[in-house]
């Protein structure tokens, strides 16, 4: 074998070998990402989840309004890239706890029995103006000494959060997306979807509550989402009875 010929052979395993070791670099990479994204969402491999949604039109079928399709899209496509499964439930058939399998509620309380026994539950420091007269504070959010009116197309809210039961490090968690109107859960799903990373090293696999507005839906749709706070700790705190909080609008 030549000079030449043995450098070409050298030169070719060399090569070889960065490509099996970058190769098992990304791999691990991968792997460790998935991991930490299956921990954030509590959705080992194969796992079960829970898609809890509204009924459109009150009917006996199960008929999901359009944007709520959209949301529901956008989850699926987190447990599939979880390798877990989904299951979609209409909010008046899911008669069961939390802490066992993954959540995902989608919804306004006043429409979505599930997500009115949540937020009783895990949310005591928030209440959704249920006034069905079209009064300024119709549909706003309180959250602590703050309120969030809706301005339709303009100025919307949701909350969006992740929870967990009192059931030690094994619960599994549950997502509320809590919305002023149906763009706006598509919003915050599609908000978590991109965004997951950043929240889980933020908070860790800890419970969070934020505040997400969606601004100039009428023009921009679920696109244009801002992070207005962290409202953990306002969220969880029961509100006062009967409440004293400010009616500054935001």
């Amino acid at each position: 074998m030549t000079e030449d010929v043995r450098n070409i052979v050298l030169g070719l395993i060399a090569v070889g070998i960065s490509a099996a070791l970058g190769w098992l670099v990304r791999g691990a990479l991968w792997k460790r990402r998935l991991r930490r994204k299956q921990a954030f969402f509590g959705l080992p491999e194969n796992s079960e989840s829970l898609l809890v949604v509204n009924r459109d039109a009150g009917g006996p079928e199960l008929m999901v309004v359009r944007q709520d399709v959209f949301a529901l899209i956008e989850l699926a496509g987190v447990v599939r890239e979880c390798r877990a499964h989904a299951q979609v439930v209409a909010h008046d058939a899911a008669q069961q706890g939390f802490g066992e399998r993954t959540e995902f509620c989608v919804g306004n309380p006043v429409a979505n029995r599930r997500m009115a026994a949540h937020m009783h539950s895990l949310l005591p420091g928030v209440r959704v103006n249920t006034e069905p007269e079209p009064v300024p504070d119709r549909g706003a959010f309180q959250i602590g000494p703050e309120r969030y009116r809706l301005e339709a197309g303009l100025t919307e809210y949701v909350i969006l959060a992740r929870l967990t039961a009192d059931q030690g490090q094994d619960a599994r968690p549950v997502f509320l997306f809590c919305g002023q109107r149906a763009v706006t859960s598509q919003a915050a799903t599609r908000y978590l979807a991109r965004h997951h990373e950043k929240l889980a090293r933020k908070h860790g696999n800890k419970p969070f509550v934020l505040l997400l507005k969606i601004v100039n839906s009428q023009a921009y749709g679920p696109d244009v989402v801002e992070v207005v706070a962290d409202v953990t700790q306002d969220a969880r705190t029961p509100l006062p009875t009967p409440a004293r909080a400010s009616h500054r609008a935001k």
